[in-house]
């Protein structure tokens, strides 16, 4: 059988090492890099690598903590991690470049990358490809600055800014994201007023799930102390002084309803697949990628298509955007890497793990309680916000889960 990897043949060794190019650091990324890390690893046969992870953030962020930590200054500092802190990753066969792929040319194994500060461009040869940049996501729904010390900043303007609120706080948009920034800014700002704003009937409007689920998001969030407002369209926000010479917004529904507030926070994502690297043969009309169950690229018309993984919020897959199915696909992307590199090293035929269909499910944090959603039905109160949250919005659970802080022996 040929070698797929032609262009780097030959015995390989810390000099000619498989190279691995991942595009996006964060949960399934960076999944990818650990469990191949793991396999090549072991003592009966190793395999030499050389993992590349761009970002165009200098750390890892943890998403799912986005409603804490702009809630949160604490929080905050602990939600993003520089990549040079990260200690399971700190060793000579890994980098990580801060920056962004600009093109994949997926016939010649050549990616095009725009480093950070100065936008020049490198190319980098790989012999296998990682597609996790995720969907771009807009501000506040995640920050939008590129270094930690920038995005630390950020935070605190909009905590600051709340904080010192005298009229409510108007939240727009009641799927995931508003109801847990909802619910975690007046956990932990009390004295806060804060408003839940949503157009439609039921909170969780767009997700798939069954009414007694949506209909429990909306009892959570009211005895989180947050005022919500169904049936409630944003029409417009007019920025107004109040009677002490201080900015506010005098905002109008569709309904005709009225209100004031000290901040407007747009809690609608309208996020998009980070995909215009890839080549268009690979992507839906949506930019989403099509893979196979491997979470190979799927499509005959790209070049190397077996060599190419996407995982993560990008790929067009079934389920609820969530972060762990992401570590999941991350975990099978590595693990099949590494059986194709079994296959070129020994020509053994891969066994491949294969992503299965994945029903609607949730988890969703809202103040000191949560609520889930999947196999087993639903289930919310405290101690499933202990199961699936613990205290700090899943950072401790994601970060053990990943393994981050090191291999345990």
């Amino acid at each position: 059988m040929a070698s797929q990897f032609a262009t780097v043949s030959g015995v390989r060794s810390s000099t000619n090492p498989y190279k691995i190019l991942i595009a996006g650091g964060c949960y399934s990324g960076l999944a990818v890099a650990v469990n191949l890390l793991e396999k090549c690893d072991t003592i009966e046969s190793p395999i030499p690598v050389e993992i590349t992870i761009v970002d165009e953030r200098d750390g890892f962020y943890h998403v799912i903590g986005s409603p804490l930590a702009l809630a949160s200054n604490s929080y905050a500092e602990k939600a993003w991690v520089n990549f040079k802190d990260i200690p399971v990753l700190q060793r000579p066969d890994v980098r990580f470049l801060h920056g962004t792929v600009s093109k994949v040319d997926c016939e010649n194994k050549v990616a095009t990358i725009v480093e950070q500060p100065d936008q020049a461009q490198r190319d980098e040869a790989y012999d296998f490809f990682v597609a996790s940049t995720g969907l771009r996501r807009v501000w506040p729904v995640v920050p939008q600055s590129a270094r930690r010390k920038e995005y630390l900043e950020e935070a605190r303007r909009h905590i600051d800014a709340v904080a010192n609120s005298t009229a409510p706080v108007l939240i727009v948009g009641g799927g995931a994201v508003g109801i847990e920034m909802a619910a975690e800014l007046k956990e932990v700002q009390p004295n806060v007023k804060v408003t839940l704003a949503h157009s439609r009937a039921k909170l969780l409007s767009a997700e798939p799930l069954p009414d007694n689920v949506k209909d429990c998001a909306l009892d959570l969030t009211e005895q989180a102390g947050v005022d919500v407002l169904l049936n409630h369209r944003l029409k417009s926000q007019t920025p107004v002084k109040n009677e002490n010479g201080t900015e506010v917004f005098e905002v109008e529904f569709e309904n005709g309803h009225k209100m004031i507030a000290s901040q407007v926070v747009m809690a609608i994502s309208r996020s998009v697949p980070s995909t215009t690297y890839l080549p268009e043969d690979a992507l839906t009309e949506d930019r989403y990628v099509n893979v196979r169950p491997t979470l190979q690229l799927s499509s005959d018309k790209v070049a190397n298509a077996e060599s190419h993984f996407a995982v993560g919020d990008l790929i067009n897959w079934s389920g609820i955007k969530r972060c762990g199915s992401a570590m999941h696909q991350g975990r099978y992307a590595g693990l099949n890497i590494h059986q194709l590199m079994l296959q070129d090293i020994q020509g053994k035929e891969p066994v491949f793990n294969e992503l299965a269909e994945i029903p609607p499910m949730i988890g969703l944090a809202v103040g000191k309680n949560a609520l889930s959603y999947g196999g087993e039905g639903m289930k919310h109160g405290k101690q499933v916000m202990e199961w699936f949250f613990e205290d700090d919005l899943g950072f401790r659970i994601v970060w053990d889960h990943l393994r981050l802080g090191g291999i345990k022996a």
